[in-house]
């Protein structure tokens, strides 16, 4: 079944656009509301190999604009010495938001050097901290809690904050949630990220195939699923309901299923193909209370569970 094109609900403004700016790394808060990060062009490299959004890189530190869009307002926050190498962005509770960089790396003593910054609503730096290395979802939780998960050269390369796949940070930069033993298999990485109120669920894949994790905001107690659709680039669950997005990579164009919770099980119930604005690649989608955010060129729409 093919869908109609979902309505827009952001886009980078054409005078944005044509004054140099682009839009970088993106959130959706713990409330709903979205965020991007602007950075200058002229700031910018621009990958040979790598295309969409996701090819332009800050190889230096940069100054940018955060713009958070609720309830159909924008708000503006300049930002000074983003970090080089930033590429991800989490909206925190209270106006505040972190940038992390993917990749690790030491300083010349061995340690490991920080990588994530947080800072404070008036876009000031507040604390930092090495959040692990090879990082490929991260999203915040209502409390300020930050869940990651990892790609395989951050689990298997010998970081200590990455070797379990998956795990959680306060503000401060300490690991307060981490899956030892908790796990069905050993993750290989990290592929969407999405939270229904309190908790969050991630989705990660293994040797063993795809798996969506819940996890219980007031116990740490994990809830295991098989997901079933492999390749999955965001997830959004409400109750016994979740969708799923596989997207057709630089093309304007992903596959949606929908899911339900039957005998223990996810198990799809429709397939749908959408039409989008503009290409998307990756990072395109985030979840966030059955409202699955997807991220089409430099536009946004919403699908819901």
């Amino acid at each position: 079944m093919t869908r109609g094109e979902p309505p827009v609900v952001w886009s980078l403004p054409p005078e944005d656009a044509r004054a140099g700016w682009r839009a970088l790394w993106w959130s959706v808060g713990p409330e709903g509301e979205l965020a991007v990060m602007l950075v200058r062009e002229r700031d910018l490299r621009r990958s040979p190999y790598v295309r969409g959004w996701v090819g332009w890189s800050a190889p230096a530190g940069c100054d940018g604009v955060l713009v958070v869009v609720r309830g159909g307002t924008e708000h503006r926050t300049p930002v000074t010495g983003i970090p080089a190498r930033t590429g991800h962005l989490a909206l925190l509770p209270g106006s505040r938001f972190l940038l992390a960089s993917g990749r690790a790396s030491r300083d010349r003593d061995g340690a490991w050097e920080p990588n994530a910054v947080v800072y404070s609503p008036d876009g000031e730096p507040v604390s930092r901290f090495c959040i692990g290395d090879d990082l490929d979802d991260v999203i915040a939780d209502r409390d300020g809690g930050i869940w990651t998960s990892y790609g395989d050269e951050g689990i298997y390369a010998g970081h200590p904050e990455s070797g379990d796949g998956l795990a959680r940070w306060d503000t401060d930069g300490n690991r307060t949630w981490d899956p030892r033993g908790r796990l069905p298999v050993w993750p290989l990485g990290g592929s969407a990220a999405a939270t229904e109120g309190a908790a969050p669920w991630l989705a990660w894949y293994s040797h063993k195939g795809p798996f969506l994790t819940r996890v219980d905001p007031a116990t740490g107690d994990t809830t295991h699923y098989r997901n079933p659709l492999r390749d999955t680039d965001g997830i959004a669950v409400r109750g016994r309901r979740m969708i799923l997005t596989r997207r057709s990579h630089n093309r304007p164009a992903a596959e949606l299923s929908r899911a339900e919770l039957l005998d223990g099980a996810w198990v799809v119930t429709a397939r749908e193909q959408l039409r989008l604005p503009r290409p998307v690649v990756l990072h395109c989608a985030q979840g966030r209370d059955g409202l699955l955010w997807l991220r089409a060129g430099d536009s946004w729409v919403q699908l819901e569970a």
